[in-house]
């Protein structure tokens, strides 16, 4: 939504020139609200209309639910821990968050909360959009299929799914599927409203405004949901090899959803409540964002509140387990550090990546450092969930930056570097 790009968008969702719009008194002003301050799905991506949307995905979007269960996981808590800690710069975190777009912030070492923070009228009981951090959500479940054998990481996605012969994925690897290394013909382009994104992958997803687009039918229609639009447009590019370049793209999210849901036969929703959300002490159902086809965005489509985001994170630093259940197999987990000198090298040889700390893209993970075990999930406009397990630490914080791209935001890395500092002062500390 992790998404980082060099264009301003990497998630499945249209990102171009903001509609100019004078506010008069706020964002959803009113009851009802104001003409010029009601959010509508042309204008909630865009800012001012971006804060109140992500934390109201539901309003904009189709959604279905992920039903919680058993018993709510209560945090220890200890925030007198950084009520004097401040940044190598002399800020305090809250601070430098809140000017930088953050919505909220979360900070635990261990099983102790250090810090919980809503800025800009955000609250605890608010779901939050985490676009491309849906990607890795939807990986740790994909470990299980792994773990029980469903699935090889080095056969063809055709072998699940015959539909894709003949496709563009049809020459690569599941491996290559979670890498994004499938060497795909299909650009993102998010600017141009001419592009196939724009035209094709935007209107399919749900997630974007097209004039029209949300009311045509299926069968005329030949690209009417996602999983069309994988079989339907996606082309190889013949110049690269599939394993030989790290190319961010949003269809390999897409594929693995799809692969999921065909294994299991069950909607994608429910997969993920019963295999992970059930079983990390939620404190609240989640919800996820449809198609148009009305199939789970696995792309960038889950919503859910700051708390039990940081309860999945905590799963994942702990290599799968939670309150002595072993929810997501630590086999799976630990196979994204394992990092080769082709997935550094892919990372090191894109350009759009040099200014960035990335060390390596693996599983739909981002890594930091591997001997670390530093790594995050990261969705666009600055949804980020840092995990530091040498550290035993774990920071989540949801954002609505203006623009979308980390890669090019100056929004982005100030927050990632000051959680990385905190990170490493809590190592340091000990306890």
């Amino acid at each position: 939504m992790g998404c980082i790009a060099h264009r301003l968008l990497l998630c499945g969702v249209l990102w171009g020139v903001a509609p100019v719009v004078v506010l008069g008194s706020g964002v959803m002003a009113g009851f009802p609200p104001t003409s010029d301050s009601q959010v509508t799905k042309a204008n909630y991506l865009y800012p001012p209309f971006n804060r109140w949307a992500f934390r109201n995905a539901g309003a904009p979007l189709h959604t279905l639910m992920v039903p919680r269960g058993g018993p709510i996981y209560a945090f220890q808590r200890d925030e007198s821990r950084l009520s004097d800690y401040r940044t190598a710069e002399g800020d305090r975190l809250t601070s430098l968050f809140a000017r930088n777009y953050a919505d909220s912030i979360l900070v635990l070492k261990g099983e102790t909360l250090l810090m919980e923070e809503y800025f800009d009228g955000a609250s605890q009981t608010d779901h939050h959009l985490w676009f491309s951090m849906t990607k890795s959500l939807v990986s740790a479940l994909f470990g299980k299929y792994v773990a029980a054998g469903r699935i090889n990481l080095g056969e063809s996605p055709t072998e699940i799914i015959p539909s894709l012969e003949g496709t563009a994925f049809d020459r690569v690897t599941v491996q290559h599927v979670l890498d994004h290394a499938t060497a795909l013909a299909f650009k993102e382009n998010y600017t141009d409203p001419t592009s196939d994104f724009a035209l094709y992958y935007g209107p399919a997803l749900g997630m974007t405004y097209k004039p029209q687009a949300a009311d045509v039918f299926p069968g005329p229609n030949v690209i009417y949901g996602v999983y069309d639009f994988l079989t339907e447009f996606i082309k190889p590019d013949e110049s690269i090899t599939p394993g030989e370049q790290f190319a961010y793209n949003s269809a390999n999210a897409d594929l693995l959803g799809w692969l999921l849901v065909t294994m299991a036969q069950e909607p994608l929703n429910k997969l993920i409540s019963e295999g992970i959300w059930q079983h990390i002490g939620a404190e609240h159902d989640a919800f996820i964002a449809v198609d148009r086809a009305y199939m789970p965005v696995a792309t960038g489509g889950f919503n859910a509140t700051l708390r039990d985001a940081a309860r999945f994170a905590m799963m994942i630093r702990d290599r799968g387990k939670f309150d002595d259940q072993q929810v997501v197999p630590a086999a799976w987990l630990d196979a994204h550090l394992k990092l080769s000198q082709r997935d550094i090298d892919n990372m090191s040889l894109n350009p759009v990546y040099k200014t960035m700390p990335w060390l390596a893209y693996r599983n739909m993970w981002w890594i930091l450092d591997a001997e670390a075990e530093e790594f995050c999930a990261v969705g666009i406009h600055g949804q980020v969930i840092y995990i530091n397990r040498s550290a035993d630490v774990v920071i989540v914080w949801y954002s609505s930056q203006p623009d979308a791209s980390a890669a090019a935001s100056p929004h982005f890395l100030p927050k990632l570097s000051a959680a990385r500092e905190l990170a490493q002062s809590l190592k340091t500390q000990g306890g």
